[in-house]
């Protein structure tokens, strides 16, 4: 497994992956058909959010013989994003990201959203543990939790 600094060409890839673990892990919480399956698309992702220059410069993907298995997102030492192909999951690839962020970039926070309790399972795996700092997720009732690096 290989983490690099993402191109322009994986784009359409990275989207992939944030749209597919948002509907698997998100809808089944917000049960917002609009936004999940309206909203949401590949397409616009690349184009609005994964390729906009200053969210490019912070995105790094972990490949496996030419196939991008998963993402991560860092910003100074926050884990912004952090997600795996939902068929590559429990196979190493969010361990290998986490664990690239912590020793390329001194990742030591990051918010998840508090009913995502696998995610929040990961996290505690690796060492970050909520600190009881919670905000609204924007435009919901939903919280977020803050976990940190011990």
């Amino acid at each position: 497994m290989m983490i690099r600094k993402a191109e322009k060409k994986d784009l359409s890839r990275i989207a992939e992956i944030f749209v597919f673990n948002n509907r698997i892990n998100y809808f089944p919480i917000f049960k917002d058909e609009e936004y999940s399956f309206g909203k949401l698309q590949v397409v616009s992702m690349a184009d609005n959010y994964f390729g906009k220059d200053e969210t490019l410069d912070n995105l790094f993907v972990a490949e496996d013989n030419g196939i991008i298995k998963g993402f991560t997102e860092i910003r100074k030492t926050e884990i912004v994003k952090l997600y795996v192909e939902p068929l590559f999951q429990n196979c190493g690839t969010g361990s290998a990201l986490i664990e690239f962020a912590v020793r390329n970039f001194q990742a030591d926070f990051l918010w998840a959203l508090e009913k995502n309790t696998r995610a929040v399972s990961f996290y505690r795996r690796h060492g970050f543990f909520p600190t009881g700092a919670r905000k609204y997720e924007e435009g919901t009732t939903e919280f977020q939790i803050e976990l940190r690096r011990k």
